[in-house]
């Protein structure tokens, strides 16, 4: 397969990077020393106003996210002469500008943010709320689809006085983040000022900062980060946030006082740097460079080396262009992008982005280590005071969904790679602090396996054999190595599903008797749950299969009897026949979400999560019985899952139990569909004051939050109606794939933003919305890209291309969904 490019490039795979001799160390000290300026001189005294103010995270809706392509070596990623040093700098983008900032393992974040400021006669901008914002990417094919995740980004002044275009990458063979920049003054007499607000170590305190030879610095700890530009800062000035970081004073008319260093008192810092004056009509040109490293003295390297390349040389590198191997040669890689780009509404445009998010959501220490996103959900609004993860981990869950996605792209390194790392978050005797039963798949951990999370949800145990099985049924797995990972890995998972045991980890004390889960894929509510259900079922199923070729035919007979005992008792743990839901077209008779016992009648209450209080449980539907269908469990025409569909689809229920929301988009005929996680979901926006998720430290318990509609429900919802349509037809139509087009993969397109990020919630007009002002169907502050919407969106594609649903795995249905329905 070709890309048919819109520059002169072309691709190349296997070729070697490219290489540069750096500049002189005079040459770029010159391009870093700052002007003479006497109005400012240099002011060396220390900062006042330690530690600063509270520090947070930024917004949490992305708009881009950014790394550099690498190379496996051996299923690692190595620094060698022959592919170059490991880039290890993740960037992300909001509101128009640079974002949290990652170097090292993926979730240290060395950066909250980085703007321009703009001041006038009469104001003081700040880029991210004076402007308005567009976004395209650098690098695009014929068709305007991204072939690397190098952006454009063009920040128009709401006043009508200038303009900022930013060109932003990094180095792949250093670590460094570029900001190519051009500030366009339209009005006489505005100056240019870049904001530098530090998070060192993953946190937003204990930061120093200083300045030396023209170049900001900031550091905590062993995490360092250099600042310079091209032509150099006029004027710098280092201090702490809201008192004496230059911003303040500038907001407050003040004159630049130019401290150098923030003293031996650390905080939440931040620098301010004055860049050259640019006339009336002219474009000036300015480029920010980033340098990471556990000193000083790497950081600035870093920086430097970068410039001495020259931006062009690099970026071209960061893109693959002629000898270097870069991103485009990774899409190069994925034969199936053309075929799958067929079935998508939008040319492909959010394919060939999905395939490169997920792509860049993995750590390049841990290699394989994939995780949900690269940003903190509602981060404006959640302290930075302790280091946290966010999203920026691993769940098993979420993890499965992007290998699936990878291999239905046609990757077959990366799965492999990944289900290989998963051995780190597996629970057995080096587990520090664990006493019980091996084999469990451990809630959320860093990408290093460091601990954060550890309730056991029995899906994620089940989705590592089933990403097992289907890796061995493609042949990316030998029967050799299948049969190895079983002892080291599958087997005790397996074991565990079918015998549960006695679990003891940190705050974790059960004795877990599956199919009962202690948490379900929403990780709120123990009990028994049609979603969890599946998966142990379809685990258990393809464990006996790499069973039976391990020639452990004992294990094998146990998985299949537990598996058969799950299915035969599904409906009895899970349906209710008396539900709360019961006035048409609902009719009482529906797969709960979760049931708390054995008994679906007894209205028992759930726990209460997110603020919604002790609700009683046939009051919530969810759309997790289709994952029944998905896996082979159940055929689509199951009497149980068909009456499920009216409690779930139902849009005269009162909005708080409501799931199901149609939206309208400019441009699209008709409307089209969204659902929530579940009715009586919690995890959002407040309706009553619109403010984000837990605002305040209490703020987890408030009544009025409510969760709001996920597009990964659009793509459950499509794989559902394709499996629903084959369960009457052999082959179908072009007729009958359009529907599947027109309102599924559609719907996802949509839901997506203008850098083509999929988000993990979008906005359904619930509620009061002063805050963050969203509109119909945007992406809300939650965490954006999520890489299991994006995964959600490639597999639809898979599907729907396939006429066959990607995650259904051929044992489970032959033994389950063949046979004739009962119920």
């Amino acid at each position: 397969m070709k890309f048919a490019l819109s520059s002169t490039s072309s691709l190349r795979a296997g070729l070697p990077f490219f290489r540069t001799s750096l500049l002189t160390s005079a040459l770029l000290l010159a391009a870093c020393q700052p002007a003479t300026d006497d109005s400012a001189a240099n002011n060396q005294a220390t900062a006042p106003g330690a530690p600063g103010q509270v520090s947070t995270w930024a917004y949490a809706g992305k708009t881009g996210i950014g790394t550099s392509f690498e190379q496996y070596l051996d299923g690692q990623y190595q620094d060698k002469a022959s592919t170059g040093a490991v880039s290890k700098v993740w960037f992300s983008l909001a509101n128009g500008i640079v974002t949290e900032t990652m170097h090292g393992l993926i979730h240290q974040a060395q950066l909250r943010e980085l703007q321009f400021v703009v001041k006038g006669a009469d104001f003081v901008d700040e880029e991210k709320t004076a402007t308005v914002s567009s976004i395209d990417y650098l690098h695009k094919d014929a068709a305007g689809r991204p072939l690397s995740l190098a952006y454009k980004v063009l920040n128009k002044a709401k006043n009508g006085q200038y303009e900022i275009e930013k060109h932003i990458f990094t180095d792949p063979d250093s670590q460094t983040l570029v900001v190519k920049s051009w500030f366009r003054p339209l009005v006489d007499g505005l100056e240019l000022y870049v904001y530098l607000d530090p998070a060192l170590a993953n946190t937003g305190s204990n930061d120093s900062a200083s300045v030396k030879d023209g170049i900001i610095h900031a550091t905590e700890a062993n995490s360092s980060l250099s600042f310079l530009s091209s032509p150099a800062f006029v004027n710098t000035q280092v201090g702490f946030v809201g008192v004496s970081d230059g911003l303040t004073d500038l907001k407050n008319r003040q004159p630049f006082v130019g401290y150098q260093s923030t003293g031996s008192t650390a905080g939440n810092v931040a620098a301010l740097a004055q860049l050259p004056s640019v006339a009336k009509g002219a474009s000036g040109e300015v480029s920010l460079l980033l340098g990471f490293g556990s000193t000083t003295e790497q950081s600035t390297a870093a920086a430097q080396g970068t410039l001495a390349k020259g931006l062009d040389k690099v970026l071209a590198q960061f893109n693959g262009e002629g000898d270097a191997i870069g991103w485009q040669d990774y899409l190069q890689s994925l034969p199936e992008l053309e075929k799958l780009s067929a079935m998508a509404m939008d040319q492909g445009k959010l394919l060939f982005a999905s395939a490169l998010v997920l792509k860049a959501q993995e750590d390049k220490t841990h290699a394989g280590a994939l995780i949900a996103s690269l940003s903190n959900p509602w981060g404006d609004v959640k302290s930075a005071e302790q280091s946290q993860t966010g999203y920026k981990a691993v769940w098993p869950r979420d993890f499965y969904q992007v290998a699936m996605a990878l291999l239905a792209l046609g990757d077959k390194q990366s799965p492999k790679v990944a289900f290989e790392y998963l051995h780190q978050v597996q629970v057995n005797e080096k587990t520090p602090g664990y006493q019980g039963a091996p084999g469990w798949f451990l809630q959320k951990t860093h990408v290093d396996g460091t601990l954060e999370w550890v309730g056991i949800q029995l899906d994620q145990t089940a989705m590592p054999i089933m990403l097992g099985w289907r890796l061995w049924q493609d042949g990316i797995l030998s029967d050799a190595e299948i049969s190895n990972w079983y002892s080291r890995m599958l087997k005790p998972a397996a074991d565990y599903l079918a015998k549960g045991g006695k679990a003891k980890l940190d705050w974790n004390d059960i004795d877990l008797t599956p199919p009962f889960t202690q948490q379900e894929r929403w990780e709120e509510q123990g009990g028994y749950s049609p979603s969890t259900i599946a998966a142990i079922i379809s685990g258990l199923v393809s464990a006996a299969d790499i069973a039976t070729l391990a020639g452990d035919t004992n294990s094998a007979t146990l998985y299949l009897t537990k598996a058969d005992a799950y299915q035969q008792a599904l409906e009895s743990l899970t349906f209710t026949t008396s539900g709360n839901l019961n006035k048409a077209p609902s009719d009482g008779q529906y797969y709960l979400r979760i049931n708390s016992n054995q008994d679906t009648n007894d209205k028992s209450a759930l726990e209460n999560r997110n603020g919604q209080g002790e609700i009683n449980e046939s009051d919530v539907v969810d759309g997790g019985f289709l994952e029944l269908v998905r896996y082979g469990v159940r055929p689509a025409n199951h009497p149980a899952v068909l009456a499920s569909l009216g409690e779930l689809d139902d849009q005269t229920l009162p909005d708080g139990q409501r799931v199901k929301y149609e939206f309208s988009f400019d441009g699209i005929a008709g409307t089209l569909p969204g659902w929530r996680r579940y009715g009586l979901d919690g995890y959002g926006e407040d309706i009553a004051t619109g403010q984000g998720y837990a605002k305040g430290p209490d703020d987890s318990n408030l009544p009025t939050q409510r969760g709001r509609v996920w597009p990964i429900f659009s793509g459950e919802r499509g794989h559902y109606e394709l499996a629903r349509l084959l369960a009457s037809k052999t082959s179908l139509s072009p007729e009958d794939i359009q529907p599947l087009q027109r309102n599924y993969v559609q719907a996802m397109e949509q839901f997506a933003n203008a850098g083509l990020m999929l988000p993990e919630q979008v906005w359904d007009n619930v509620g009061k919305n002063d805050v963050y002002q969203y509109t119909q169907g945007e992406g809300t502050n939650g965490a954006t890209p999520l890489a299991w919407s994006h995964a959600e969106y490639i597999k639809l594609l898979r599907s729907v291309s396939d006429q066959k649903v990607w995650d259904r795995y051929s044992p489970v249905e032959l033994r389950y969904s063949t046979k004739p329905v009962q119920h």
